[in-house]
């Protein structure tokens, strides 16, 4: 897990996703070695990264992407092309 937090993500989840990230936590986050939701979170979202760095990018790192540069919030429906 990182130490030092220099950035911030809020991800969203439905209602029954969130619902079953918190029992899983409660259930097995301590066992798991996980001292908070966001660190159960973080570890999911990091090993997904490195599959997709193993996957897309050679297994090495990305070129960093600077705060900001991301359009925030979720893709419209018309975006995802559903609208």
């Amino acid at each position: 897990m990182s130490l030092r937090k220099p950035a911030s993500f809020t991800p969203y989840f439905t209602e029954q996703d969130a619902d079953q990230v918190r029992a899983a936590f409660l259930a097995a986050g301590g066992a798991e070695g996980y001292r908070s939701v966001s660190e159960l979170i973080e570890g999911a979202v990091l090993r997904e990264v490195r599959r997709l760095q193993r996957k897309h990018n050679n297994g090495r790192k990305w070129v960093p992407v600077k705060a900001g540069a991301l359009r925030p919030g979720r893709r419209t429906l018309h975006e995802e092309g559903r609208a």
